[in-house]
């Protein structure tokens, strides 16, 4: 392959501190402040909650270490499609391209639209999901949804302008949502604090459980030993791991980055460590201000505890003992700012993407151009489309559960590609080379082979169907590498 294709035409406008935002923004959107519900209903402790996202933050570490290597040795507009491609071949870059596309990338940018529509309305009441604006043909389209598209096609308008505007956009919102984030758990771990909760949470930090429910109230909860807390701690991963995504995406736009083989790998670890770090202490911080466990049928927040937190809002039901009140509207901005920046990201870097892939002739011709600004203005507004058609659909959120398995088989299939292009390639040049190789990116892959297999077993219904997406994608592939489609 010609590495000179992918940079022609592109402006290097994107520093060390620019690629680092990009990581950091495109990872932490809403879910730090809403999965840690359901991870604690699943695990049942404050030890083992903390432990899931220890272990997701050590996922995520060794996978951007490693990833730091490729990107060094192919910092080429694309990222992780070039790396596939490379490793193997063609058709397992394009099962991955098309993928992101038709799901993984554009389901995740309409979920964050829709989030951030959702906290809009707390301040903006019009803007809720219950006020229908629209009915066409059975289809209700609701003033939410109306103001999640426009949020998605501004921020592409921004970004179609030039990689520039685009990287003040990201930089803007994503130092305000860290240091927003830093300040909630500083306030929680000083102000908020209660000794009662502290001694009730990790007094006995390691008796996991599961809560069963049944109508909305507790069936039974089931005490957990042994290979089932194993099992429990796999399936809890689900939030956690989606919470901690995207870190790849600045491997994507690394014909932008200026010295990308240096810059992309610091940027890697730099952002994937803060947020791993800030993620943990979030965490600590619910726990010294809320009980972990509650009733799902109590009125006040201290007795709903982490587990049962209306709407699984943890984040606010937090603020809600430091700032009384007024935490909603707080937690409300706070996640305004966080989404919106999180999607510029994510819409700032999918269409190189796409772009690479035209290049290659196996997607839309019109995606491998560049406009007067330098960047693929008609991939991104194609992504814009197909997003926005996805925030009509409401099928994003059942979309993206299905490609839980899927995304952590392409990590697996990405970082298994240092060994065969160490093998096949050792004369390339490496700028970088993982930390603690072979044995780094080794455990990841069993780490990651372990909890795929989990959620292929115990949640079926999360992940065959996204392997079904991407098995529809090799009739898709024999298409389109026999014609040159427009």
């Amino acid at each position: 392959m010609n590495s000179t294709k992918e940079k022609i035409g592109f402006k290097k406008e994107l520093g060390l501190f620019d690629a680092t935002m990009i990581v950091i923004g495109s990872m932490i959107g809403s879910g730090i402040f809403i999965v840690s519900a359901d991870i604690a209903r699943t695990v049942g402790s404050s030890g083992y909650l903390l432990l899931v996202w220890v272990i997701t933050g050590i996922i995520t570490l060794i996978g951007a270490l490693s990833y730091g290597e490729l990107a060094s040795m192919m910092p080429w507009a694309g990222g992780q499609y070039v790396f596939l491609r490379e490793a193997y071949n063609s058709f397992v870059g394009f099962l991955y391209g098309w993928t992101l596309f038709l799901v993984i990338q554009t389901g995740t940018i309409a979920a964050v639209a829709v989030a951030f529509a959702k906290y809009t309305a707390v301040l903006i009441p019009f803007f809720s999901g219950n006020n229908i604006l629209i009915s066409i043909f059975g289809l209700n389209i609701s003033a939410g949804q109306i103001l999640a598209i426009a949020s998605i096609f501004i921020l592409t308008y921004i970004n179609a302008n030039g990689v520039k505007e685009g990287k003040t956009v990201q930089n803007i919102f994503s130092v305000a949502k860290t240091i927003s984030l830093i300040g909630l758990i500083l306030l929680g771990l000083i102000i908020g604090a209660n000794a009662k909760v502290i001694e009730q949470n990790f007094s006995d930090m390691w008796s996991a459980s599961t809560v069963h429910l049944k109508n909305g109230v507790i069936d039974f909860v089931e005490p957990l030993s042994g290979f089932a807390i194993i099992v429990a701690i796999g399936t809890a991963m689900v939030g956690s791991l989606f919470s901690s995504v995207a870190w790849e995406n600045i491997t994507f736009i690394a014909a932008e980055v200026k010295d990308p083989k240096k810059a992309i790998p610091w940027s890697l670890f730099l952002g994937t460590l803060i947020v791993t770090i800030l993620y943990v202490l979030a965490n600590v911080s619910y726990l010294f201000v809320l009980p972990l466990k509650g009733n799902p049928t109590a009125t006040d927040i201290s007795s709903m505890g982490i587990q049962f937190a209306a709407e699984d809002r943890v984040g606010t039901a937090a603020a809600h003992f430091i700032f009384g009140d007024v935490a909603v509207i707080i937690m409300a901005v706070l996640i305004m700012i966080s989404t919106f920046g999180c999607n510029n990201g994510l819409i700032l870097v999918g269409a190189r993407v796409y772009y690479a892939m035209a290049k290659d002739k196996l997607f839309f011709n019109f995606a491998g151009e560049l406009n007067q600004k330098s960047v693929p203005a008609k991939g991104l507004w194609l992504q814009a489309i197909w997003a926005s058609l996805l925030c009509l659909s409401g099928s994003y959120g059942q979309l993206l559960d299905y490609v839980v398995a899927t995304v952590l088989i392409f990590y697996i299939l990405t970082i298994t590609g240092i060994f065969i292009l160490r093998k096949r390639k050792p004369e390339a040049e490496r700028p970088y080379k993982v930390f603690g190789y072979p044995i780094l990116p080794a455990i990841f892959i069993i780490l990651t082979a372990i909890e795929s297999l989990i959620l292929l077993i115990y949640k079926p219904n999360y992940t065959w169907p996204g392997l079904i997406i991407v098995a529809i994608g090799i009739p898709v592939y024999l298409i389109w590498s026999r014609k040159n489609i427009v």
